[in-house]
């Protein structure tokens, strides 16, 4: 009881999360200097080499660490929503007259330095979003309130779509956690589960396929939900049976598409009527099942328009790559390749500190921010990755276990948004350098080179270290 009495800060920050956070900086500080290294200016601290920039970051970093604990954490929920709309309006001011680096235009130049005003657009929106859901009488399945909580998030999203950042606009997209953990239903998070994974499948599968696969999956759900095996399963047979004369009988046949056009026809002629009937007798689930058969629908014939005119060429090459649809290792497939070929040569203990061919060669583009990973893999192999890996693990633990003791609702959700954000980072991060995810560009969490990110996440994760030291004050 004496430690909950104690009015001493430091001996109530959790020290364990303080050092996996200096650990993780000094790992990335190491990584810089190596996949930087310049022989004609070896020291650490030389002007010419990011190893220096960086470092001046992280010292800059300690001090907004000490500043953000300083702060009465009352402060930050009364002026959350003012720091959204100041996030905003510096994203809209950096959409007009930012700089452009890599066909994004997310940079703020500010005389010798330039800012990435989105990486504290995500601190922003995790408070703001924090205070919505934490309102009192705040209930998800109340349309009005989901609707604000999905406002916040979407504001952000589209506008860093708009600054061609997809990258980083995808990272909005992980609040869906704190939208779960505030009451969001389980259907609802699986259901926005399929429809991405419907989306990579549209890629792979024509999309006859896909529909006649969605329309037994939504005869299935009905089967299930209503409990009338025996007409799900007539439903079902029906479809398989028809799918199956379409494809052996008249496969090379060219009125297979016509048919295929009229039996999905057939399926939009008839939603109407199991509309109308189900309102009739107030049959909810069948509202679902009609929702969900003419979203997916709708992603489907969707795709192609969002991947030719959305994306840009070389992330839809990216991707057509991580798909195994096209291959181009001396073009856009470049960058995952040299990485998969840096990890891979490591092997279980790695070259050593400054051995690694592929990081001092500068193989890898990018490699001190998006791919700083392939250089943990080379120079220190599967036991060094294992380790960079498992101090994030126990971060992103020790994050949602300060998230769950929290006594105030506002801090426990802003604890869910903060590990949401590291989450994304470091899967999509690690994901794309070993090949398992696109290429969008987002930093790894204190490793990646990088004044922005390095500060934005110190915050992100102090202001939660803040109100764990107060949460007794309740």
């Amino acid at each position: 009881m004496a430690y909950r009495r104690s009015n001493n800060l430091l001996a109530r920050v959790d020290w364990s999360t303080v050092l996996i956070w200096m650990a993780l900086m000094a790992i990335g500080l190491l990584c810089i200097y190596t996949s930087g290294f310049n022989e004609d200016y070896p020291r650490f601290f030389d002007a010419h080499n990011q190893s220096r920039n960086q470092a001046i970051w992280v010292g800059m970093a300690c001090v907004i660490a000490i500043l953000v604990m300083m702060v009465e954490r009352q402060l930050f929920n009364l002026l959350s929503t003012g720091l959204y709309i100041f996030a905003l309006l510096l994203v809209v001011f950096t959409l007009i007259f930012g700089q452009e680096i890599n066909g994004s235009k997310s940079w703020l130049s500010l005389g010798v330095v330039s800012i990435q005003p989105v990486e504290f657009m995500k601190v922003a929106t995790a408070l703001m979003l924090a205070k919505v859901v934490s309102a009192h009488g705040f209930r998800m399945q109340n349309l009005g309130n989901a609707a604000r909580a999905i406002a916040v998030i979407l504001a952000p999203f589209m506008l860093t779509l708009l600054q061609h950042d997809t990258g980083s606009a995808l990272v909005f997209t992980a609040f869906i956690i704190v939208l779960y953990r505030a009451g969001l239903r389980t259907w609802i998070l699986i259901s926005c589960l399929f429809l991405i994974f419907l989306f990579i499948l549209s890629l792979l599968v024509e999309q006859a396929a896909i529909l006649i696969f969605i329309s037994l999956l939504c005869n299935g759900i009905f089967m299930v939900m209503s409990r009338r095996y025996k007409t799900g399963f007539v439903n079902i047979t029906i479809v398989a049976v028809a799918t199956l004369a379409l494809h052996f009988g008249l496969r090379q046949a060219e009125i297979y598409l016509p048919l295929f056009e009229a039996l999905i026809l057939a399926h939009a002629a008839m939603l109407p009527i199991i509309a109308i009937y189900a309102w009739w007798h107030r049959l909810r689930y069948i509202f679902f099942i009609v929702g969900f058969f003419i979203v997916s629908c709708g992603i489907t014939y969707s795709v192609d328009y969002v991947f030719d005119n959305v994306l840009k060429e070389h992330q839809r090459r990216r991707i057509n790559d991580m798909l195994g649809i096209e291959s181009d290792i001396k073009g856009w497939g470049y960058n995952v390749h040299q990485s998969k070929i840096a990890i891979g040569s490591g092997g279980l203990t790695g070259k050593g500190f400054m051995g690694g061919m592929q990081t001092k060669g500068n193989f890898v583009p990018e490699q001190s921010t998006d791919f700083i990973f392939c250089t943990v893999g080379e120079e220190w192999g599967f036991l060094g990755a294992t380790l960079v890996v498992g101090l994030y693990l126990l971060l992103l633990i020790r994050v949602l276990n300060m998230a769950e003791r929290q006594k105030s609702a506002f801090a426990k959700f802003y604890g869910y948004g903060v590990a949401a954000i590291l989450f994304f980072h470091v899967a999509v991060n690690i994901g794309m350098t070993i090949g398992i995810m696109p290429v969008v560009g987002i930093p790894l969490p204190f490793l990646s080179y990088g004044g922005s990110s390095l500060w934005a996440f110190t915050i992100l994760l102090f202001v939660l270290l803040k109100f764990d030291v107060a949460r007794y004050e309740y």
